[in-house]
């Protein structure tokens, strides 16, 4: 690089230590004077420290006072005080019997007293949890003292000043019921605070389960069998009814069988038309041969006009019912259909007399049998271990919900401050 040389400034000398000696410079011309500039703003270097406020001291009291001293308290009561319980499960189902039968009126008839398993076990599920059920329980096992026996939890024990309405809503926490309605299937879990007691409870309910399903086919097959004996006096005075009318028919027209009747009928019409057809050969025969005037004449044309008087009779008979009046009496097809329809109504009351004594039959051979069951396919078992109370689980759901309801807290108090 190039050195640069030293500028020489005649108005400013440097002395021998160094220090400038200031001469009088020339004279500058005469510039405007210049506004004074405005101070500018001081800025601090570095920020205070930031110190701790009331509010603070208040949150944090508040963290401790609404989210760690209650769950600690929780804690300590799950895991310290709380009793422990014992669930037994079982699960069944309800099964009816199939019945087939040759006769619709009798297959309606079992599917009257068979009922459905569908709705049975709808009335099964409400069964289990009603105060019914309850009550029947408590007087075999005494649910009170089995629920009240840990005195040292007041929370999951059952207070014993309670009314049976209490004794129901424990009963429910206590019992678990779940029902599959595709497959019919319930599922029950019960708790006690000692094994033998989960498991007396769940065989109990299993009994009074049985019961009470037995009662109900009971019912249906006493309402079939009343109904059947019902339609059967029903048959039976139908059947009277016919027979007599039948009867009544019969004396009042002399007739037994008016088809029968009029056969017989028939065959003398056409005997006599035989007989006058042969009288009035004869009586051309001897015109052939005899005078009109002759005796045997007269005597043939009487004897035809016999056998014509008695045919037209016996045609009279097919206008008229024998022994009926003229005036009002019924001809013999009006007799005829009379008859075929009072047959008719015989036949009906007789075939519908042996249906509803078949449906008699049937009802009571129903009777003796169970046509509705309880399938349990799970028993219950003595459990080994204590399942509940589920002392990590309510921890953390409870730890959540005290944080949950702290969080919310000072949010509305910061908005709250922040608005004044």
């Amino acid at each position: 690089m190039r050195e640069r040389k030293p500028e020489f400034y005649p108005h400013c000398i440097s002395s021998r230590e160094g220090g400038p000696i200031s001469q009088a410079p020339a004279t500058p011309p005469a510039q405007p004077a210049a506004a004074p500039a405005k101070p500018s703003p001081k800025i601090p270097r570095n920020a205070g420290k930031a110190r701790a406020r009331k509010r603070h001291f208040v949150i944090l009291f508040s963290v401790f006072m609404v989210v760690i001293a209650p769950l600690l308290a929780t804690i300590h009561y799950l895991y310290f005080v709380a009793e422990d319980q014992y669930a037994s499960s079982f699960g069944f189902a309800v099964r009816s019997e199939e019945t087939s039968l040759a006769s619709g009126l009798l297959g309606g008839l079992a599917s009257l007293s068979g009922g459905s398993s569908s709705s049975d076990t709808d009335i099964l599920y409400e069964y289990i949890q009603s105060r019914s059920l309850v009550e029947k329980i408590d007087d075999q096992l005494d649910l009170e003292t089995i629920y009240s026996r840990p005195e040292a939890d007041p929370i999951f024990a059952y207070d014993t000043s309670g009314e049976i309405e209490d004794l129901v809503r424990f009963w429910n926490k206590m019992v678990h019921v779940s029902y599959a309605a595709g497959s019919g299937l319930l599922e029950v879990e019960v708790k006690a605070f000692a094994p033998e007691d989960a498991l007396a409870i769940a065989n109990a309910v299993i009994v009074e389960s049985t019961t009470m399903i037995n009662d109900l086919s009971a019912i249906a097959r006493e309402d079939a069998t009343r109904y059947a004996r019902e339609d059967l006096e029903q048959a039976v005075a139908r059947l009277k009814s016919a027979r007599e009318a039948l009867t009544r028919f019969r004396s009042e027209t002399r007739i037994v069988d008016p088809s029968a009747d009029i056969q017989g009928q028939l065959g003398l019409v056409n005997s006599l038309e035989a007989q006058l057809a042969g009288a009035i050969i004869e009586l051309n025969l001897l015109l052939e041969t005899a005078r009109d005037s002759d005796p045997r004449v007269e005597t043939a044309q009487r004897r035809i006009s016999v056998i014509q008087t008695l045919i037209e009779e016996e045609r009279q008979k097919f206008g008229l019912g024998r022994g009926s009046d003229p005036e009002s009496g019924q001809d013999y097809s009006t007799l005829l259909g009379e008859f075929e329809r009072l047959t008719v109504d015989v036949e009906y009351a007789q075939k519908s007399y042996l249906a509803a004594q078949t449906a008699l039959d049937a009802a009571q051979a129903d009777a003796q049998r169970q046509s509705r069951y309880l399938a349990t396919y799970a028993r219950p078992s003595l459990p080994r271990s204590s399942q509940y109370p589920e002392r990590f689980q309510l921890s953390a759901v409870t730890g959540a919900m005290l944080l949950l309801i702290w969080s919310i807290g000072v949010l509305i108090y910061y908005s709250l401050r922040d608005r004044r």
